[in-house]
């Protein structure tokens, strides 16, 4: 079910939004201080092309403090919010059908980890 789920998703637009992940992380990737930004639109770029059975959990091998919680911040600002957003708009609009009900959850999950994407980690 997974699978189909998965299929169903980057057909009908995990692949587009798969790639305006990508294409904001190679953006984020021009400045050596973007880097750190880039590598998270990468992480959620892959999750967007295949998010169905995918977990995200808190990283357990990363230090954490202060510095993530700086990054957190200055991504919420520039990027999270509207990222968030976008995912929330369509997660609602999805919630109105009966079909799209575990496209909206999915949109839902990645809207969560649009706000706040340091210090996570996914897991399959």
């Amino acid at each position: 079910m997974k699978l189909i789920g998965n299929i169903i998703w980057l057909v009908f637009g995990g692949f587009i939004t798969a790639m305006e992940y990508f294409a904001a992380g190679v953006a984020m990737m021009i400045t050596i201080i973007g880097i750190p930004f880039g590598i998270q639109s990468f992480k959620l770029g892959l999750l967007a092309l295949w998010p169905f059975g995918t977990k995200v959990l808190p990283s357990t091998d990363l230090p954490g403090g202060c510095l993530l919680t700086l990054f957190n911040l200055i991504w919420l600002v520039l990027f999270g919010f509207w990222i968030a957003l976008t995912h929330l708009l369509f997660g609602i609009l999805l919630f109105l059908t009966i079909l799209g009900i575990p496209f909206a959850n999915q949109h839902f999950k990645l809207a969560g980890l649009a706000l706040w994407p340091f210090g996570k980690n996914r897991l399959i």
